[in-house]
């Protein structure tokens, strides 16, 4: 079995020492969806929610929150981050996040990418919920990392 690398020879928790690892280019893309009424869809994509601009304060609270990455997750690294991006689509039922993370260090950005993405979801709930409580949050995952030791992995669809 393979040595988990946040545990200690003792079995506790510990957070990774990369000081010796080279200073390499990583990315990390991560996606999710949100599936809404046709309702909520429409506001959101006509810009007529009450609260604002559901997709620029989205993509700010995205970005925001791959910079907080390392206070929300046990155990990350704080990391400087060169270039965290945004986007959205449009779909029949709801919207796609997706979230790129990017830097230069010595550690990967999977987790920015997969937190920006999660916060970016949630803040499109918070804002279009008095349109619809029942939108759903899911099919979140990691899409693609490139760098590092453990070279460059793509998810299989």
């Amino acid at each position: 079995m393979t040595k988990l690398s946040h545990l200690d020879d003792a079995g506790n928790a510990a957070m990774v020492d990369v000081s010796a690892k080279p200073a390499t280019e990583r990315e990390a893309i991560a996606e999710g969806r949100i599936t809404m009424s046709a309702e909520a869809l429409a506001a959101i994509r006509a810009g007529a929610v009450k609260k604002g601009d559901v997709l620029a304060t989205a993509r700010v609270a995205g970005i925001m929150a791959a910079k907080k990455t390392s206070e929300l997750i046990p155990l990350c690294h704080p990391l400087m981050l060169s270039k965290v991006a945004i986007d959205f689509a449009f779909e029949a039922d709801g919207l796609r996040v997706t979230a790129m993370a990017r830097l230069t260090g010595q550690t990967g950005v999977e987790m920015e990418a997969l937190t920006a993405a999660s916060v970016a979801l949630l803040t499109i709930y918070d804002m279009a919920k008095a349109l619809d409580k029942g939108m759903t949050i899911g099919n979140l995952r990691l899409l693609e990392k490139r760098g590092g030791k453990s070279g460059d992995w793509k998810a299989q669809d």
